[in-house]
């Protein structure tokens, strides 16, 4: 179990997470990633740049 870093809220963490592994928040629907494993740390998911094809 993690905790959201933008609301405070409880993540489940699978036994099978790894690092960088990416996760939603159930509360706030934020995309977070999975920054550490002992303990469970989650960061909130660097946004990816749309290049739209440029």
């Amino acid at each position: 179990m993690g905790e959201c870093p933008v609301c405070g809220a409880k993540v489940p963490v699978g036994q099978g997470a790894v690092e960088g592994e990416l996760l939603a928040c159930p509360e706030c629907g934020t995309e977070l990633e999975v920054t550490g494993l002992n303990p469970v740390t989650l960061a909130e998911a660097p946004q990816e740049e749309e290049d739209w094809g440029e």
